[in-house]
């Protein structure tokens, strides 16, 4: 019988989402997540031999977009490997909450892929993964694509830049607005217009100086802009009082989720005072009426790799 596991983490919202120019200078909807190495979903794929290639049944029931990611990634791996396919069942553990702005569907579908893969003795291709996501999602996150900054085009599953290499060391301390209630990220009513395209090229190039120089500050700059450009798509109440507390606790910006509801307080994690800015930022988040979520920071390299996500299959340029 055919059995494999798979495993992908979340994410803490957006530093970047916008409207950029693609390579043809067309506009094109785009995001550069905030990584995180937890929540992770945990999946595994079990055939079923007589059940019909797209018949697909989860553990938990109602996980619709990662059972059609692996019915299409059953499809693939079954024509690869020249063996009859059939569908099967799908168990799913951990992971985030939906509609949070957390990246918790698409976790769900790259864990489903990658288990279906593992039991088909495939390495996943990040290109296939990003791909079945958007079919199965309607909209993405680059979270299968490793572990260097991304501006992704979420509807297209492709690589718009790559923005040279991991965010610098940052540390968020997170919580809630809007009362944590979840949003439909495919039918929120506003979007980024295409006429503010030149004021997100900048934020880009902005993003892409801080990146390569290691610069938490400009990250933190470009992700707090990004924020208030977004307050015409999902405005958020507490957006202001959430830069007062970045400013009383020397944090270097904010960030949000630009289509939920989790916001953090940014902090460079090489600063020698951080954890009396993060205790600070989480005092002053909670006298604001505001409860703190979880502190983390972005992923750490060990031994050479980082522990959040498998290398690519394949060079990222192929996938742009």
């Amino acid at each position: 019988m055919i059995t494999g596991t798979g495993r992908a983490a979340c994410h803490h919202g957006e530093i970047l989402q916008g409207v950029f120019l693609d390579g043809r200078g067309r506009h094109r909807r785009g995001l550069v997540t905030l990584p995180m190495a937890e929540p992770v979903t945990e999946a595994v794929f079990e055939a079923r031999p007589g059940y019909a290639p797209d018949r697909v049944e989860t553990d938990p029931p109602g996980r619709i977009k990662a059972a059609r990611a692996a019915a299409l990634a059953v499809a693939e791996c079954a024509a690869a490997a020249h063996v009859p396919a059939c569908g099967g069942v799908l168990r799913l553990r951990g992971g985030a909450p939906a509609g949070l702005g957390m990246g918790s569907s698409t976790s769900d579908v790259t864990a489903a892929v990658r288990a279906v893969c593992a039991g088909y003795g495939t390495e996943p291709d990040p290109g296939a993964v990003a791909r079945i996501a958007v079919a199965a999602e309607g909209a993405s996150d680059p979270i299968m694509l490793g572990e260097r900054a991304l501006l992704f085009a979420q509807r297209e599953g492709r690589v718009l830049e790559d923005l040279g290499a991991p965010l610098p060391p940052m540390t968020a301390v997170g919580c809630l607005t809007g009362g944590g209630r979840p949003v439909d990220t495919l039918t929120l009513g506003g979007r980024p217009h295409p006429a503010d395209t030149a004021l997100y090229e900048e934020l880009r190039a902005d993003l892409r100086a801080a990146v390569a120089a290691g610069d938490a500050a400009g990250v933190g700059r470009v992700a707090t802009e990004s924020a208030v450009l977004n307050q015409r798509v999902l405005p958020k109440a507490e957006l202001g009082t959430l830069r007062g507390v970045a400013r009383l606790c020397g944090a270097v910006g904010v960030q949000i989720a630009h289509s939920g509801n989790v916001a953090g307080v940014l902090f460079d994690s090489r600063d020698p005072d951080l954890r009396a800015r993060t205790e600070a930022a989480r005092a002053q988040l909670r006298r604001e009426g505001l409860t703190p979520t979880r502190v983390f920071s972005t992923p750490r390299r060990t031994d050479g790799e980082r522990t959040w996500t498998t290398t690519c299959a394949r060079p990222l340029a192929d996938l742009i």
